[in-house]
């Protein structure tokens, strides 16, 4: 009966027998087992690769002596590590307005309830990191003018229910920060910053 037995084929009029038919579907099967195999390989050195930067954040915020240091620490990393263009730190806590006053345009002050905070109103709701195309008057009022020309960014809440501010990092790269991807790395610098800066005051 197998020998008997053809199957119609899809790449032409010909048949072919149970026999080829199966070992074609075997080999697509095992062409999707490669790929997805391939993808789990390619995710786990992206995971190394950012456990390597998170470290390397961690070792430079332990060794920062002052609430400044800290600040210069994180853009070292951001810089370097995260690809970041642009970065702010929009603190709301008015135990820390003092480093708003210090040389670099990285760190702002505005204090909670201001007005000028209605455009995060759901953000500091939230208090949960966002990645992707940032509000228009969100990127107006973190990066001024130079905000036209980045591509991505992502929002990192500063303390318990972002009791301190945020982080914005941006990039030139559209695909650098998109809401697709794990936002889990944006959690741990947000906790490691607070830390850092909690444990060494203002």
């Amino acid at each position: 009966m197998l020998a008997r037995l053809n199957l119609p084929h899809q790449r032409g009029s010909a048949a072919i027998s149970l026999v080829e038919r199966q070992m074609l579907v075997l080999r697509e099967r095992h062409a999707t087992l490669e790929q997805k195999l391939h993808e789990l390989i390619e995710n786990g050195r992206a995971n190394d690769t950012i456990a390597e930067r998170m470290h390397r954040l961690t070792r430079r915020l332990l060794r920062a002596g002052d609430a400044s240091a800290v600040i210069a620490a994180l853009e070292i990393s951001l810089r370097e590590d995260f690809g970041a263009s642009r970065w702010v730190m929009l603190l709301t806590d008015p135990a820390y307005a003092a480093l708003a006053g210090q040389p670099g345009t990285h760190v702002r002050y505005v204090p909670r309830g201001s007005t000028d905070l209605k455009v995060f109103e759901t953000f500091f709701e939230s208090a949960r990191p966002r990645s992707g195309q940032i509000r228009e008057a969100q990127r107006e009022f973190l990066f001024g003018a130079e905000g036209r020309q980045l591509g991505s960014a992502a929002l990192v809440p500063l303390g318990e229910r972002a009791s301190l501010g945020l982080v914005a990092i941006a990039s030139h790269d559209t695909e650098r920060f998109v809401p697709t991807m794990s936002t889990d790395f944006l959690v741990r610098i947000g906790e490691l910053v607070t830390e850092a800066l909690t444990a060494r005051g203002a």
